[in-house]
């Protein structure tokens, strides 16, 4: 057998994604996906609707045709499928924002090996600690887009018809509590955060009309005492900005909180035990790098575990949205 000749494609492509990133970005600013939506789809009509020249129209819509962001169909362009969901601005499942979470730390992503050898002294959460009203107003404008449709799905998976109060750990927008009530007409919602992020979090319930059933508590919750009398605690999507004795102390200050018989839930993007992947939860953790924290990437197993230590049994490990997040649940005696 001929052994396979190696090349260097695979680390070219590597080397070169930041571009694909920087086109996406420049696509979703100009608008590239709504005016296909729109019907400005070839690229003279394109080029005229973003006010860019007919070249460099060609240019970007070049690079996201090979991207296969958009296809060639028939003398014009159309949109994937799944740009067509969410990427096209009006529609109530556009997620721009959430794609564009990331893009201000730009810069900080070309000095990482210098972050690496050089660490600043880390805090427990970093960044998010002095994290400002309008930061967190910015920051979860951006994590709600994608929240509320995690959310829905939360509560597809999860039978909250006999429960009564969620304590919700680090909600941010409420995206998970505010759907939950508004599919539980019994349950009351708790969203614990810190004190600049509660007071964006009461802007959406506020426009969600849940006041009466979704509430907030400011504060910190690896220090400060939990929301009484809850018989479901949730934690969602925060798991990597924390290190492994935060999310065990967390894990268990829910469990000694809980009403016997509580549930807890722990949705984050875990790496799988041989910790080869996915992909996804190893970027989150080499996040917490350029946020100054002591966070890092779980495994499924380090969650199991923080449970089975808390007290916790009928644990189970569920895939919540494939090759991204993972649901770790169990209960209290």
């Amino acid at each position: 057998m001929t052994e396979k000749k190696l090349d260097t494609v695979r680390l070219q492509e590597m080397s070169r994604a930041f571009i694909e990133s920087a086109s996406l970005f420049a696509a979703i600013d100009l608008d590239l996906f709504t005016e296909i939506n729109r019907g400005n789809n070839t690229v003279s009509q394109f080029a005229e609707a973003a006010g860019i020249s007919q070249l460099n129209a060609e240019r970007l819509m070049t690079m996201c045709a090979t991207a296969t962001l958009i296809h060639w169909k028939n003398g014009h362009y159309e949109n994937a499928d799944d740009v067509e969901r969410f990427l096209v601005k009006g529609e109530k499942s556009y997620a721009g924002p959430w794609l564009s979470f990331l893009r201000p730390g730009w810069k900080n992503w070309g000095n990482l090996t210098e972050k690496l050898k050089n660490p600043d002294e880390p805090l427990v959460i970093g960044s998010y600690e002095s994290m400002t009203v309008e930061e967190a107003r910015k920051y979860h404008e951006g994590t709600s887009s994608i929240g509320f449709g995690a959310g829905r799905r939360f509560v597809k998976h999860v039978d909250l018809s006999d429960r009564s109060k969620m304590m919700d750990l680090g909600g941010g927008s409420g995206a998970y509590s505010i759907v939950a009530a508004q599919a539980n007409k019994q349950l009351q919602a708790v969203v614990f955060d810190l004190p600049p992020v509660v007071e964006v979090t009461k802007d959406f319930i506020q426009k969600n009309q849940i006041e009466d059933r979704v509430s907030t508590q400011g504060g910190d919750f690896t220090r400060d005492e939990f929301p009484e009398g809850c018989d479901v605690a949730l934690m969602a999507s925060n798991l990597p900005q924390y290190n492994r004795e935060i999310i065990s102390l967390v894990v268990q200050k829910a469990f000694n909180a809980l009403a016997s018989g509580g549930e807890m839930h722990l949705i984050g993007e875990m790496l799988d035990d041989d910790r080869t992947g996915p992909t996804d939860a190893a970027i989150w953790g080499l996040l917490e790098v350029m946020s100054n924290s002591t966070g890092l990437t779980h495994t499924r197993a380090d969650c199991v575990g923080y449970f089975d230590k808390a007290g916790f049994i009928k644990i189970e490990v569920n895939e919540f949205v494939p090759g991204i997040l993972t649901r770790v649940s169990g209960f209290k005696p």
